[in-house]
């Protein structure tokens, strides 16, 4: 997905069929310096990123398609006017479009968190003491106004405002706006990490999960699913069964630090867990299975789900006995 800023672009929605592309490079490398051209059709998206001397990087996806870096570069570079691509073009200050021309390459962590689970402060200082390299995209509202926050291993760095613009206020202001939105008005916050390439230190190999564990995350995963089709059949569904779960696990993150959110440690989507955490089983089993049933008793459910884990507790009762759990 192409990430594109929140301000007014200098030019925008010219038809691919009166351009060259080439020329056009040339002229803003000339009339601003540094940005980013964005391309836009109903089928695919693109972006090329540059500076006042080079391109320095390119994105570009059609379907399950995706190009970046010089593939991506030259297939915009050459696109036919048939492609009826619409192009915008925005200025990005030397300084920061060298961080702009690596987000192609960011990874999502979190996404749809809202103002009901967390506030935009409390995230910021989670990803700082992170050492998050990426950013925070909100959403506010309705969608019409929102902003980036850039964050460079833990420090801000930079960010892009709806409001924003090179006349309007220091980018610390604008940040401080954003904040102040997001309080009065519902907002929607995605956070992404751009993967650090690094050398491995010698000696050094990747942490496996044990046999063992990875026994009690299939257990736990198969609970989860029997869980969540509980839930989802019930006639006054109200909010969808990954908002009331992860708001659980907010709630019970104090006892069980893994299931924060912000740690990245376990998710649960799709009826699949990913767990990168130190947390041993029956701490594992126990977070889980206590936000569980204290979520069934919540919606009144309890004595029902008990009923449809009947056939989950026979399959694992050795394993359950074993951790020493209960449900």
């Amino acid at each position: 997905m192409v990430i594109i800023p929140r301000e007014k672009p200098v030019i925008e929605n010219l038809n691919i069929y009166y351009l060259d592309i080439r020329k056009l490079f040339e002229h803003f490398q000339g009339e601003i310096g540094s940005g980013g051209i964005f391309f836009k059709s109903h089928s695919a998206e693109g972006a090329i990123f540059f500076d006042e001397d080079e391109l320095l990087n390119g994105y570009f996806q059609e379907k399950d398609n995706i190009l970046t870096g010089n593939a991506a570069i030259d297939h915009l570079i050459q696109a036919e006017s048939d492609q009826n691509y619409s192009v915008s073009i925005y200025k990005i200050s030397q300084e920061e479009v060298y961080f702009w021309s690596s987000l192609p390459s960011a990874e999502k962590i979190y996404q749809d968190l809202s103002t009901d689970f967390t506030d935009l402060e409390g995230l910021i200082k989670k990803m700082s003491s992170e050492k998050l390299t990426g950013y925070i995209d909100v959403s506010i509202g309705d969608g019409m106004e929102g902003g980036l926050i850039f964050i460079s291993n833990g420090e801000i760095i930079g960010g892009s405002y709806s409001w924003g613009g090179e006349k309007t206020n220091s980018s610390q202001n604008n940040l401080e706006i954003l904040i102040d939105k997001t309080k009065k008005t519902n907002g929607l916050f995605q956070v992404s990490r751009i993967p650090m390439k690094r050398e491995k230190v010698a000696g050094e190999s990747k942490e496996q999960v044990s046999g063992t564990k990875m026994d009690t995350l299939a257990m736990l995963e198969e609970f989860l699913g029997v869980f969540e089709t509980v839930v989802s059949s019930r006639k006054d569904k109200g909010a969808g069964f990954s908002s009331i779960l992860k708001k659980k696990f907010v709630e019970k993150a104090e006892e069980y630090a893994f299931l924060d959110p912000f740690a990245a440690e376990f998710e649960y989507s799709d009826q699949k867990i990913k767990y990168y955490g130190q947390a041993d089983e029956k701490e594992l089993a126990d977070g889980v299975i206590t936000s569980v049933k204290e979520l069934a008793e919540e919606l009144g459910i309890l004595t029902e789900v008990k009923k449809f884990m009947a056939s989950w507790v026979d399959k694992y009762g050795k394993k359950i006995e074993e951790i020493g759990i209960d449900f």
